[in-house]
């Protein structure tokens, strides 16, 4: 279960009655558009339904059997988000809003780079100011994947930008191989890999671009700093740091 603070409420007016449940906004959201996979237990904040949640007050099983045609909460509270709204105080909504934006810079961080500086990411402190410099106010009730493209958008005029990803080439010397290249092959997509005669591991992984410099620091701290790396940029180029 969730805390108190972490939910909202979803209320719903039926048949002369009010039902309200307390929940997890994203979760909430997910629950609305059908998109909801998790374990209900882990979302609510009470495995229970309100006539008014502020005060704890419990509506009458008839008024649940009319409505709902079960006095079970684990069975009206998704009936409840899902036919009702979600009600949420300014301050949930503010809190919700910076919780989004962060997540969103995060993800745009992750994953974009700049086409004008050999593809090179884009830090996060960068975009955030780009973002505020376009006016772009992030919604808190849509998820953040679905406004990564319309972010996107508003950083162009800003900012060169757009998302990539890179294949990176990385030989760790025989001496870190065997648990350097544990850690590395788990950091994106492993496309080869081989081992070589003098006990050396080279592996292929393509990757969001943005993360260039997170694997940099993953490779050098398991190997000394003694690895090698080469970014693929097609079949016949490869560029070595």
């Amino acid at each position: 279960m969730i805390s108190l603070d972490e939910a909202v409420t979803a209320r719903l007016e039926s048949h002369g009655a009010r039902f309200e449940v307390l929940i997890d906004p994203d979760a909430a959201l997910a629950i609305k558009r059908e998109e909801f996979e998790g374990e209900l237990e882990e979302v609510i904040a009470a495995e229970d339904v309100f006539s008014d949640a502020s005060r704890g007050d419990r509506p009458a099983e008839n008024d649940l059997e009319d409505v709902f045609e079960t006095t079970d909460p684990m069975t009206i509270i998704p009936e409840v988000v899902k036919r009702g709204e979600i009600q949420i105080t300014a301050d949930q909504r503010r809190e919700m809003q910076e919780q989004k934006r962060r997540q969103l810079i995060t993800r745009i961080a992750r994953n974009a780079v700049n086409p004008q500086m050999d593809n090179a990411p884009h830090p996060p402190d960068r975009i955030e100011s780009a973002l505020e410099q376009a006016g772009f106010r992030v919604d808190p009730m849509e998820p953040v994947e679905t406004q990564v493209d319309e972010a996107l958008d508003a950083l162009r005029p800003v900012i060169p930008i757009r998302f990539d990803e890179v294949t990176m080439a990385v030989q760790v010397p025989a001496e870190h191989a065997g648990s350097a290249q544990a850690r590395i092959r788990g950091f994106g997509d492993l496309e080869r890999e081989e081992w070589q005669n003098d006990g050396s591991w080279v592996g292929v992984l393509t990757f969001p671009a943005g993360l260039q410099n997170d694997f940099y620091d993953l490779v050098n701290e398991h190997t000394a700093g003694e690895a090698e790396t080469r970014v693929i940029r097609d079949e016949d180029e490869i560029s070595t740091r």
